[in-house]
């Protein structure tokens, strides 16, 4: 237990719990208040099917278990930290809210409450959590503490996410060379090396860059903790037109990496972080194909991505589920038109053989998904539930790819710290069924490689 002066006051934002409908469980023995205005923002989002529509309902029943065991509101509800809930609707704005402030305005009541608990608590610190960037610099502006609502953050520093590959110097190189074992491989060599005591092991289906002017890549097979032997295999060359897939033969040493991952029918997960033009959707849909159509490893390709628009929404759109996806799967339909070449007219008729499906988010509960190559595209939309929904869907003898940039998140309030993208790809980095890699080179063309860069 902490002493009365040390807990802090947090006042809550709606966003926050429309964000994270756990949220009133992460503040430790701190006390949460609750603006009586957040409830009336909460009750005008309720009645829709969406997520954010399903996190107020989830925190709606919350509140109401809470309230309802709560002998006397005035004194708070006790929260699962060990610190209390208050709703606090007694405060009046126009006392505490300067001029320039509209008395209307749903933040600024929320500011009013702040400041006026601010006031009556001099010994305690009282925090506005805001994930409106707008109301914390209005807030600060005039004196409060405010804080971004970081519980929600899957990943806390970025550089830690796997790359999916590492680079070794000579010296590196030439110090693990001393215990090197050889043996034949199914694709060229395997070589077992130790591990330097300095270096922290690699992620298994990660990749191990060699040095010198030839560009070689070896790919980690096993990894043993307590003696730090590591098995590098040599991978199989894409770079070929002998070993192109569907036509497709990998530009750059990321794009082989990469097609050795998705041609792994051992692997359950794939994701494939890169830069717009960087070829995610296009190999992934190559090695789809052929593992579908050619080895019959799956019986079907499925395709999935967020419905969320760059800018400004276009409203809704008539139809059924396919017509409405449409306009959403130019990706998939353009690299299609580029696979079949000449027999690009027959794309429609590719879908409709249920060979090729592209399916909704909305309908994917409660489903599995058995024998199915499952595309996920433009994954850094998705919330970790929605991410956590879609692999859970897996079933046996299917293989999920997620594809993905951080640098193009279109989804309000996620971020590259709290997407299902960011997630996935540090959960599942030391799984032995799962592989990674980053794609920083667009070769989309000489012109979208050097806006990339510069624009």
């Amino acid at each position: 237990m902490i002493a009365e002066h040390q807990r802090k006051i947090f006042v809550l934002d709606t966003n926050v719990l429309i964000h994270d409908p756990n949220a009133l469980s992460r503040f430790d023995e701190h006390d949460v208040v609750l603006p009586i205005v957040v409830v009336e923002e909460m009750d005008k989002v309720k009645r829709g099917v969406d997520e954010l529509a399903r996190n107020v309902r989830d925190v709606s029943r919350y509140l109401d278990e809470l309230s309802e065991q709560a002998e006397d509101l005035s004194k708070g509800c006790l929260l699962p930290g060990g610190g209390r809930l208050f709703f606090e609707m007694t405060h009046h704005i126009s006392d505490v809210l300067p001029e320039s402030l509209s008395r209307s305005s749903n933040d600024n009541r929320i500011i009013a409450v702040t400041m006026m608990l601010k006031k009556e608590n001099t010994s305690r610190e009282v925090v506005l959590v805001s994930k409106d960037i707008n109301l914390r610099i209005k807030a600060r502006a005039l004196g409060l503490a405010t804080e971004d609502y970081r519980s929600d953050k899957v990943v806390e520093d970025l550089d830690i996410l796997t790359s999916g590959q590492l680079s070794l110097d000579d010296k590196t190189w030439e110090a693990m060379s001393e215990g090197l074992e050889v043996t034949p491989a199914e694709h060229g060599n395997s070589y077992q090396v130790t591990w330097p005591e300095d270096m922290a092991l690699p992620h298994l289906s990660s990749f191990v860059l060699l040095p010198g002017e030839h560009e070689m890549a070896l790919r980690c097979f096993t990894v043993d903790e307590k003696t730090r032997r590591v098995d590098l295999r040599d991978i199989y060359p894409y770079r070929t037109d002998r070993h192109a897939i569907w036509g497709i033969q990998a530009r750059n040493l990321e794009q082989n990496m990469a097609m050795n991952l998705l041609m792994d029918a051992n692997l359950d997960l794939v994701s494939l972080l890169g830069l717009a033009g960087s070829g995610k959707t296009l190999l992934a849909l190559a090695c789809g194909l052929h593992q579908t159509l050619d080895m019959g490893l799956y019986d079907r390709i499925l395709v999935t991505r967020a419905t969320v628009p760059m800018g400004q929404d276009i409203g809704y759109l008539p139809g059924t589920e396919k017509e409405k996806l449409g306009p959403w799967m130019g990706a998939i339909t353009d690299n299609l038109s580029f696979l079949l070449g000449e027999e690009a007219s027959d794309v429609s008729s590719v879908l409709g053989q249920n060979r090729i499906e592209i399916v909704a988010l909305s309908f994917a509960r409660g489903r599995t998904f058995t024998r199915t190559w499952l595309i996920v595209d433009e994954a850094q939309n998705l919330t970790p539930h929605q991410m956590k929904t879609i692999v859970t869907r897996m079933g046996e003898g299917s293989k999920i790819i997620i594809l993905g940039n951080n640098a193009q998140i279109d989804t309000p309030y996620l971020t590259a710290h709290t997407n299902g993208l960011s997630m996935v790809t540090q959960r599942f980095s030391d799984w032995e069924w799962a592989g990674h890699i980053v794609l920083k080179a667009s070769e989309r063309s000489r012109l979208a490689a050097h806006a990339t860069k510069v624009l």
